[in-house]
């Protein structure tokens, strides 16, 4: 019954036109959105505009969510699904929003976003304009996290997010506890790669993807193979687009 309501309300969403308003937000605040045309830009807002309208908002912390927080949190989640139109962040179903960081309560640790394994993802929205307005640097708090959605598409954060053939697995697998044991052991040394990524699987998956779309030629230089994989799953080849 859910996978029912869930394509009624996907198909629902792609009926509905793409609201004007909505890109002047995004040519405002997402600097990767002008260089999208053509077909590639129907893709991308198709992807935005399904998400935006099948996921439910819930505001934290006196944050107040309007068409701005909403388009800026969607385009994140939309770059890394728009060539893979059978990704649609199924087992998401809502996403927090604070407006900076917070903790949990009674913990001790500042938090800028989280992926939680019951179809939540929490993000702070400083940490996610922060992110957005440094394309280059590496770290896109909302990318990383919706890394780790599709990550655990198959119920697993473990790194390995459902891919299209089974063949892929093999390589991928390879490749990836490769460069992740390559991350572990290399010394403390500023490379294309966050340090963070090497706390586990997961997260390096998730760094990965952050790498990919944010220093792309510097990762197909620098780790072939590594993007080499992630060109195959994201179905993109931004190191060729920039």
């Amino acid at each position: 019954m859910f996978g029912l309501i869930d394509w009624w309300r996907r198909r629902s969403a792609r009926g509905r036109a793409f609201d004007p308003a909505w890109r002047a937000i995004l040519e405002a605040h997402v600097p990767f959105y002008p260089a999208l045309t053509g077909p590639v830009r129907e893709r991308f807002e198709t992807a935005l505009k399904v998400f935006l309208l099948t996921k439910h908002w819930i505001a934290a912390g006196g944050m107040v969510i309007d068409d701005e927080v909403k388009v800026v949190i969607s385009a994140a989640a939309a770059r890394l699904v728009m060539n893979r139109p059978r990704d649609h962040y199924q087992r998401l179903t809502e996403i927090v929003v604070y407006p900076s960081h917070y903790v949990h309560p009674g913990g001790d640790g500042i938090i800028f976003g989280e992926a939680q394994s019951w179809g939540t993802v929490v993000l702070s929205y400083d940490a996610t304009t922060h992110g957005m307005k440094n394309p280059g640097d590496g770290h896109d708090t909302a990318l990383h996290e919706f890394a780790h959605v599709l990550d655990a598409a198959d119920g697993k954060f473990d790194g390995t997010p459902v891919l299209d053939h089974l063949t892929s697995y093999a390589p991928w697998t390879r490749v990836m506890s490769a460069e992740f044991l390559r991350l572990r052991k290399k010394v403390a040394r500023r490379g294309v790669l966050r340090r963070y990524g090497a706390t586990n699987e997961a997260e390096f998956f998730a760094v990965a993807s952050e790498a990919f779309f944010e220093k792309p030629r510097q990762l197909r230089d620098r780790h072939p193979d590594l993007y080499a994989v992630l060109r195959d799953y994201y179905a993109s080849d931004p190191a060729s687009d920039v």
